[in-house]
């Protein structure tokens, strides 16, 4: 079977497979106004050298996808008309929120209209109480009113959340039933996601609503393209499945009426694989490094898959678990431009795909970041993506030139304080996730990928005083290569709230058992035979009287393991404090094949003649060097070389600094060394 793992990114959409013993890389320019364009387009690539002559929808393929299309829905608030149905009384709930302001100091600021505006929010007599007790029975006949009145409305979706129904969902599923009759998608709260803090679980579902018809449709129309090469109709099983947020997949089935576990399912993709490339070079404190065309997403490692459940999208809380990624708008593409007070600024806003930097030759007129690399001589225009793909050179100096005058410097200057403003934003990313954090950066490396990220990541390693950065191959392509690696992973909660003294033995055994037996059962619905199902405990802890809970690995002593985790994270402990379980939280993984990556024959510390392929002049501090050019895939592992270079690939472009020792290690990752 051939197998690829397909990523859409604001600027390209990459693509990695594998056919029996062989693997491969492909890149094409994202289509903006419709994803499937350029995935479909890359599938018949790829197809056309592995399987020629084979029609898309009659191949042996499975496709694993990360997508962008319920988070640009979201942000860009191009989800469908949605209504919410939830307790009479209690309709606001979802604007109110935590009554906190996103800009405190700001005068002027204004929130925005919600996705829900008041008009579709529904009120319904019933009470569930926090014991999980009926306090007023579900009111059918003003049910059916309110279902009336949906229909009337022109909603396209629902989302129903009722109080408690995590501990009682028959209201729930009740009121789920009568809206299915209209045939509208409807999303449970009590199924997406099963805690308490009404506001959070109402936003998620909200979220889910909003998202999941465009969802469903994007990948309806996936589907068709691949035909019978999605394997069983339903889209479960070996054919098509879609990254998640928490580092696993799921069938496109799942994801289509859970799409709100999909929205950072590609920079999921890209941790998912980072964390086992970096394991098995022998790394286990990363920092993850991802730049890319549009933003560049950054995460810590302290061993393992660091997992959060409270993160937001455009200002809606969304807590299904996800990997800790922190995003900013720094990225190739990013504008350079002149702000209000004279100064250089650079990004958030980003020429994307169409019509991209200028030197893409497709209309684009402002000046971004892969322009002022290029016009510093750190990309080789002749190697770029192979050689596929033409740089109009001229065109990027004349806008470097142009941009220059207007702000007053010279245009090496400009270029360089592009990519030094640039280099602060990022910097400032990986400061969040480390040092505010209690991580001392410079006790991890850096592990770099992305198509433009080998082109910063020394520059970014020297200003955070990080000793080593760790290049693997291909990384403009690596989130695609995770989604390959990735598990089958269901996540399953139970809110608690019991004394941790007296949350033990049995109660404590029985809670797990119940949510492993649904793991079970739905990892069985996609494919995954029982013999391949680990299960990892989890529970959500803090101090009586506390608000947010510390997320717990499952083992002797959860007192203690809480007590030392508290201490860390917040630098004390209080060991006459009572502790309490908030929720009991379950992750289901359908492990997966993966092929070991197998070391490759030293060829000693000289470079081959054929990896040398001549030299041109680059700007480093405002000085032109002379910069060797390096042929990424003609280095031999053992190979040692000192910057100034320029190593190329297919996929990404990695630039070494004067004086920075670079060494390739057995798996063929470049480790660098900063001086």
């Amino acid at each position: 079977m051939l197998t690829i793992g397909v990523d859409t990114g604001g600027t390209f959409t990459d693509f990695t497979f594998v056919h029996g013993p062989d693997t491969g890389t492909y890149k094409t320019l994202s289509t903006p106004h419709n994803p499937a364009e350029a995935v479909l387009s890359g599938l018949r690539h790829i197809l056309a050298l592995r399987m020629p002559g084979t029609d898309l929808r009659q191949a042996d393929m499975a496709v694993v996808h990360g997508s962008t299309v319920a988070t640009n829905a979201i942000l860009e608030r191009k989800g469908v008309s949605t209504a919410l149905v939830t307790n009479e009384g209690f309709t606001d709930v979802i604007e109110i929120g935590r009554q906190n302001r996103a800009a405190l100091y700001d005068l002027h600021y204004r929130r925005q209209a919600h996705i829900v505006p008041a008009d579709l929010r529904f009120g319904v007599p019933g009470r569930i109480t926090a014991e999980g007790e009926t306090l007023t029975p579900f009111d059918e006949a003003e049910a059916a009113r309110v279902v009336e009145r949906i229909k009337a409305s022109g909603a396209k979706s629902v989302a129903v959340c009722f109080l408690f129904s995590f501990l009682d969902p028959t209201h729930e599923r009740r009121m789920g039933e009568m809206l299915r009759d209209l045939g509208l998608p409807v999303s449970l709260s009590s199924e997406i996601l099963a805690e308490f803090r009404e506001f959070e679980r109402t936003s998620t579902t909200v979220v889910n609503a909003y998202v999941s018809p465009i969802m469903t449709r994007y990948l309806t129309d996936l589907q068709q393209g691949l035909g019978s090469g999605t394997g069983r109709a339903d889209g479960t099983g070996a054919g098509l499945r879609i990254m998640q947020s928490n580092g696993g997949s799921i069938s496109a089935d799942t994801a289509m009426r859970e799409s709100v576990r999909t929205i950072l399912s590609g920079p999921a993709g890209g941790a998912v694989g980072a964390l086992a490339l970096g394991r098995a070079a022998g790394f286990d404190k990363l920092i993850t490094f991802d730049m890319g065309g549009t933003s560049t997403d950054v995460s810590l490692m302290d061993g393992g898959l660091p997992l959060t459940m409270e993160s937001s999208i455009s200002g809606y809380p969304v807590k299904v678990p996800m990997i800790d990624i922190h995003t900013v708008g720094a990225g190739g593409g990013s504008i350079a431009s002149m702000d209000p007070g004279g100064a250089l600024a650079v990004g958030p806003e980003s020429a994307g795909a169409d019509p991209g930097p200028i030197c893409y030759g497709r209309g684009g007129k402002r000046v971004t970041v892969t322009d002022a690399n290029l016009f510093l001589g750190r990309i080789v225009p002749e190697r770029f993506l192979g050689g596929g793909m033409a740089l109009d050179v001229d065109g990027a100096r004349q806008g470097i030139e142009r941009l220059a005058r207007e702000l007053g410097l010279g245009p090496a200057e400009l270029a360089e304080g592009v990519l030094a403003v640039a280099n602060a934003n990022m910097e400032r990313a990986i400061r969040v996730i480390s040092v505010e954090k209690g991580f001392d950066p410079r006790e991890f490396t850096l592990l770099s990928f992305g198509g433009a990220g080998g082109m910063h990541c020394a520059e970014l390693a020297r200003l955070l005083g990080m000793p080593e950065v760790l290049v693997p191959v291909d990384p403009g392509i690596l989130s695609a290569t995770g989604m390959l690696m990735a598990d089958v992973v269901k996540d399953y909660s139970r809110t608690v709230m019991r004394p941790a003294a007296e949350f033990t033995g049995q109660a404590l055994e029985d809670a797990f058992v119940a949510l492993e037996q649904e793991g079970l059962a739905e990892l069985a619905t996609e494919g995954v035979p029982q013999e391949r199902v680990v299960h990892e405990r989890f529970l959500d802890m803090r101090y009586q009287g506390q608000s947010f809970e510390i997320v717990v690995p499952f083992g002797p002593d959860m007192a203690e393991r809480f007590q030392t985790l508290h201490e860390q994270r917040y630098g004390y402990r209080n060991a006459d404090k009572p502790v309490e379980v908030v929720n009991v939280r379950l992750r289901s993984r359908g492990t997966a094949d993966r092929k070991e990556p197998v070391p490759g024959m030293n060829g000693g510390e000289a470079i081959s003649s054929a990896a040398r392929l001549g030299s041109q002049k680059a700007i480093f501090e405002g000085v032109s060097l002379d910069t060797a050019i390096l042929d990424r895939m003609a280095l031999m592992p053992g190979n040692r070389f000192t910057g100034p270079a320029i190593v190329t690939e297919y996929t990404s472009t990695i630039v070494v600094p004067p004086k920075a020792e670079v060494r390739v290690d057995p798996w063929s990752n470049l480790i660098m060394r900063i001086g």
